[in-house]
């Protein structure tokens, strides 16, 4: 399998509804299997990998018996610590079938916007990262903090660790295909690059699933400050993961925000 040149430094995040199989929150192995074996495949190829992972809410709607995402803030900080759980395991095992082995990582918004905290966490991912055989993967920790439970589905979380490592590349991988046109006629049909993001938002279809919390705005913002910090930023969908060693190559179906589009506006933290 051909990838782009070793050496690059890449945050990939994967969204709920690429992680869950309907709106019942049922985990989709399949998927995962299939995401592991794609980010193997770049890892391997001397890519440093950092995978931040929602799902931890939709993973564990069924240890109490729920079919929904619940509307209180407990419930859903129960969910998130009985699902975070089985999202990891499940992680092990199928990177493990590559030969890799995971860490986690579980931070809150405050965590990465206070200096020393912040710093605490870089100091962590810059100890793992040279280990070949490891991948570090985040999620905010949605048992203690209600910040992502609200807000951004970790879209904010991957772009101010992206940020924060020096990344080479951000994508998001999502349910749908990339960001869709004003005048789009069906999912596939995406803008395949973006160079005005301002632009963007005029026409952005916020929808989201059930299970989710960000929509298409929470993503845009999210690459807006990438982008700012000169990190570029690719919105695809995780739905077909093979494609993820052509997306870090410049290829691919998606859509892709080259760094310069707004390399002039100051970079936000939040």
């Amino acid at each position: 399998m051909s990838v782009a040149s070793p050496g690059k430094r890449i945050v990939i995040k994967i969204g709920t509804g690429v992680l869950t199989r309907n709106a019942g929150g049922e985990i989709h192995h399949a998927m995962i299997a299939r995401l592991s074996q794609a980010i193997a495949d770049i890892h391997t190829a001397g890519h440093e990998i950092i995978l931040v992972s929602s799902g931890a809410v939709g993973a564990g709607l069924s240890a109490f018996g729920l079919t929904r995402r619940p509307t209180e803030t407990e419930m859903l900080q129960a969910c998130a610590a009985a699902g975070q759980a089985r999202l990891m395991h499940l992680y092990e095992s199928q990177f493990g079938l590559h030969g890799i082995k995971v860490a986690q990582l579980l931070v809150t918004h405050d965590d990465l916007q206070d200096a020393r905290r912040s710093g605490n966490v870089l100091a962590t991912l810059n100890a793992i990262l040279p280990h070949r055989h490891v991948i570090p993967i985040l999620n905010e920790n949605d048992s203690v903090s209600v910040y992502e439970l609200k807000v951004g589905d970790n879209d904010t979380l991957s772009s101010i660790v992206a940020r924060l490592v020096g990344a080479d590349l951000l994508i998001l991988l999502t349910s749908v295909a990339g960001l869709m046109g004003p005048e789009a006629r069906s999912p596939d049909d995406i803008i395949t690059e973006v160079d005005d993001i301002e632009s963007a938002f005029a026409f952005v279809r916020d929808e989201k699933g059930t299970l989710s919390v960000g929509g298409m705005a929470s993503k845009l913002r999210a690459v807006e400050a990438a982008v700012a910090s000169g990190i570029e930023t690719i919105i695809a969908s995780g739905l077909n993961p093979e494609q993820l060693p052509e997306l870090v190559e410049g290829r691919g179906t998606g859509t892709r925000f080259r760094a310069r589009t707004i390399s002039s506006l100051p970079a936000s933290a939040s």
